[in-house]
């Protein structure tokens, strides 16, 4: 049995892109958990919205997982952790078009698991969202 895999990170991937190849700037827009780290003294609401441009950011990388890079928040150096369940949304600081996703369940910890029971599937036609 093959496990279903999320497509939040490949929209996430495609965006970042498509924000790079215009020659605007991404944003990522996180909802800020115990297992994101960033500086919690910029977390506003329980959010927090980074800059992922490649000139604001170093050792991007956008696995199926999480997003992780470096970058300064007030010229100090930081680490970022991003479970991609935390990712709210990413588009673009000069269009503001971009994706939002509405919230999902944490994943399940790195680490041997129990087994547990499929969760029901979704009744209905899929439904895409248009952002403007």
């Amino acid at each position: 049995m093959t496990t279903r895999r999320s497509t939040r990170p490949y929209m996430i991937r495609a965006i970042y892109e498509w924000c790079s190849d215009c020659g605007e700037t991404p944003f990522l827009s996180v909802r800020v958990s115990d297992r994101v780290v960033v500086p919690r003294e910029y977390v506003r609401d329980g959010e927090i919205v980074l800059n992922v441009s490649a000139s604001a950011i170093r050792h991007l990388v956008i696995a199926n997982d999480a997003v992780t890079f470096s970058t300064r928040f007030g010229g100090v150096s930081h680490e970022v952790f991003v479970p991609i369940d935390a990712v709210a949304g990413i588009f673009s600081r000069e269009s503001g078009q971009g994706m939002f996703f509405e919230a999902e369940e944490p994943g399940p910890a790195a680490g041997p698991s129990a087994p547990t029971d499929a969760p029901p599937r979704p009744v209905g036609r899929p439904k895409l969202h248009r952002v403007k």
